[in-house]
């Protein structure tokens, strides 16, 4: 490294770590006190500890007190609380309990604590030979407390089957646990898991705490084969004496043609799934629990499958009386293939006396959008839902939504089916919601240049006016961003551009042809600066308009971003996003030309300085763009990119996204886990390895060594072949890491190299 590099190291890891210092708000939770006009806030925030190379994960508390109809007041804790080796927090539902989940490691029992107000009341320790590690994450996430707050159902890994024992004399036969210097265990079988994020993770399963005993017990009549998710409590039966729980169940067949295997299910909304009801396990054996079969015909299980009318249904949440259940579907990435969708929702109108036996009508209550009209609600886009969604009339709930290039706060009437924007429109900030207090909202928004502020929504009616929300800025010390990076951002703007479509052909739909989006995030004298454009992955996936500090660190060190919404992203409709399957490597990437050409024609950017940057699909337009369009890109960076369908299609994790990315609805037609010799032909045809040989922008690969989604021999293979064609190329890996790069250490040193990189190229 020579003496200038050296001197760009230092001074770009000094301010990289202002913006990595910035905290994130998670989760927030709304308490109830004596009081009418006050309420008690929990918020969980997290940083990362690059010594340590972990987060670190605190609490914060909150009192808000109404002063009168007009304001309020935050009344902080004084400090933060560290949670030293917490999995996760979830308070009871009337706040007055904690429960602290310590998943185990390395063999080590989870425990489970109980915290009163005062003191921790119960510590469980649960043994690896009752259940491994807590599902804290994505899909399989579930810990839900039942009303009366004495138990606590919630989702697991199953435990290990029982591995063959051997001694110096050969096989054991009786087998045994105990462990001797004379005798060893082997492998058995193989066990498959849930791919990308979830190795070693195969059989997420259903247990329930009773806190009084502190007795753990697995939920009966479960197939081994059905994974399960996402578990609440159903409301007390009239009679008051059953307790039943409802819960996402994956069958694993979800094989081509039929056969066993977990697909990577990470990103991935497309994979069938119902909702399930059991018995609580400590109601004792009952005649109307049926088993549920992971047999090939739902007719084994119609008595517990409550929505075998659809194939896929996710996130269920009671109304506050229990009369409604409501859930998200993604039926129609299931039936399309397309790795993500628009999403719908259903509600299931519940009975105080119900039954297994008793079969429940689905009614959807706001289905797909197709084509929106413009700037109209473009349909549900949602990837999390809150545990308690309702507003205080038990009809009305909110959901965190993408909206184009926004990220916004929507209310649902369960009833009418009425969506209604509640955050504001004029707006190119992204809002995220993060708990409800009465009728009142506490949300999290931020820009590419605001780091996030907690907000407090409140309706206000003004005398002879219609409804309508105000949005209190909450202020915290210890949320906010420090001066140096409020004064680096100020210095830019933001704006969402609209790019018309270049030349759409006749055969696609009307959403197809709807204008596509860009946020770009302008510096001070943009037309002479260097400008970098940033793919999202997916490629059903979104970048919204809110604070990221990769990207605001790029933007801090001088460069415009453009950061391109190619047709077949979420949040526009379903028809533009069904417009790319099959089109991947053409409509996508003349998508991110025309954009560029968008922003030097409005003579917004330098045209002879523009870099490019993305990871997993975002990184496969990177590779095609510097292979398609040579001239236009004077340096890129690729982090875990896909560069050869041809070579990804045997070794990923998901291997149906590579037939329908370039096969698009003939998709189903063709998959096999033994592709054909056209197959391949077509995936190679289709992949950035094709125009290897055009190559002439300089190109930082970036891999992790342990990513399932895209594993690292795809850019390997790439940055060989550029090498050996003559091309220049940096490769960084990063041995420990999945496909997004985000252990703190990795996760700092990729995006400090990829700002020395191009500020090295870009001068």
């Amino acid at each position: 490294m020579d003496a200038v590099t050296s001197e760009e190291y230092a001074s770009q890891t000094e301010l990289l770590k202002e913006f990595t210092n910035v905290p994130s708000i998670d989760n927030a939770w709304v308490f109830k006190t004596n009081s009418e006009d006050i309420s008690t806030a929990m918020f969980s925030i997290s940083q990362p500890n690059l010594l340590a190379n972990s987060k670190r994960k605190y609490i914060m508390y909150s009192h808000i007190t109404r002063a009168d109809a007009n304001s309020l007041d935050f009344q902080w804790s004084p400090f933060p609380i560290e949670m030293t080796g917490v999995s996760v927090i979830v308070p009871s539902p009337s706040g007055s309990k904690l429960l602290v989940v310590r998943n185990g490691e390395k063999g080590s029992p989870t425990k489970l604590e109980i915290v009163d107000q005062s003191h921790v009341d119960k510590e469980i320790h649960v043994k690896q030979s009752i259940h491994g590690p807590l599902y804290t994450e994505e899909w399989f996430h579930g810990i839900s407390w039942n009303q009366e707050e004495t138990l606590i159902a919630y989702i697991a890994e199953a435990p290990p089957q029982p591995k063959p024992a051997f001694v110096a004399s050969g096989y054991r036969k009786e087998g045994s646990s105990e462990k001797d210097c004379n005798s060893w265990e082997g492998q058995g079988d193989w066990e498959e898991d849930w791919g990308e994020t979830y190795s070693k993770k195969g059989r997420p399963s259903l247990f329930v705490l009773n806190i009084s005993s502190g007795q753990v017990l697995a939920a009966e009549g479960i197939a081994r084969s059905l994974s399960v998710g996402q578990v609440v409590w159903a409301p007390p039966s009239s009679s008051g004496c059953q307790k039943y729980l409802v819960f996402v169940g994956w069958l694993e067949h979800n094989g081509f043609r039929n056969t066993a295997r977990k697909l990577g299910i990470k990103y991935c909304s497309n994979r069938p799934c119902a909702l399930y009801a059991i018995r609580c396990p400590f109601e004792g054996p009952d005649a109307d629990n049926t088993p549920i079969s992971d047999g090939k015909s739902y007719s084994a299980v119609m008595g517990c499958n409550l929505t075998a009318s659809i194939s896929s249904a996710f996130f269920p949440r009671f109304s506050r009386d229990g009369k409604l259940l409501v859930f998200l579907s993604s039926k129609h990435a299931v039936d399309s293939g397309a790795h993500n969708a628009t999403d719908s929702l259903y509600k299931i109108n519940w009975p105080s006396d119900w039954k297994m036996d008793k079969q429940l009508d689905v009614t959807e209550v706001v289905p797909i959008v197709m084509c929106p009209e413009d700037d109209c609600f473009p349909g549900i886009y949602c990837s999390y839902m809150l545990s308690n969604p309702w507003f205080s009339d038990g009809c009305t709930m909110i959901l965190t939504s993408a909206w184009r290039s926004t990220e916004v706060i929507i209310s649902i009437d369960v009833l009418s089916g009425k969506v209604t924007r509640i955050t504001p429109e004029d707006s190119y900030y992204s809002w995220s919601a993060l708990a409800i207090g009465g009728d009142n909202v506490l949300a999290v928004s931020s820009s590419p240049i605001d780091p996030p502020h907690i907000r407090y929504g409140r309706q206000m009616t003004p005398e002879g006016q219609a409804h309508r929300w105000t949005w209190d800025e909450v202020s915290s010390q210890w949320t906010t961003a420090s001066n140096k990076v409020k004064s680096l951002l100020s210095h830019h703007s933001v704006s969402i551009l609209k790019i018309p479509v270049d030349n759409p052909s006749d055969d696609l739909s009307d959403g197809g042809k709807l204008p596509f989006e860009a946020i770009f995030v302008s510096s001070k004298d943009s037309s002479h600066s260097p400008t970098v454009v940033i793919l999202h992955g997916g490629p059903h996936s979104l970048s919204v308009s809110s604070y990221s500090k990769s990207s605001s660190f790029l933007a801090s060190l001088g460069f415009n971003l453009l950061i391109v919404n190619y047709r077949g992203t979420l949040g526009f409709g379903e028809e533009a996003l069904q417009s790319l399957p099959g089109k991947v490597g053409s409509q996508d990437v003349q998508d991110c030309l025309t954009a560029l050409d968008y922003v030097i024609k409005e003579e917004l950017i330098d045209a002879s300085r523009v870099a490019v940057v993305g990871i997993s699909h975002g990184g496969f337009l990177t590779t095609h763009l510097i292979g398609q369009a040579p001239d236009r890109f004077v340096v890129a960076a690729a982090r875990n990119p896909v560069c050869n369908l041809a070579l990804m299609i045997g070794i990923t994790d998901i291997p149906d996204w590579c037939y329908t990315v370039a096969c698009g609805t003939e998709a189903k037609q063709y998959a096999s886990e033994s592709p054909s010799p056209d197959c391949l032909r077509l995936f190679y045809q289709k992949s950035p390895i094709a125009h290897i040989s055009k190559v002439k922008a300089p190109l930082l690969m970036l891999l992790g060594g342990a990513d399932l989604r895209v594993p690292v021999s795809n850019g390997l293979q790439y940055a060989r072949a550029l090498r050996e064609s003559g091309g220049e190329v940096k490769i960084m890996f990063f041995p420990e890491d999945i496909h997004e790069i985000n252990i703190p250490r990795s996760e700092f040193e990729s995006f400090l190299n990829i700002g020395v990189w191009f500020k090295k190229h870009l001068k």
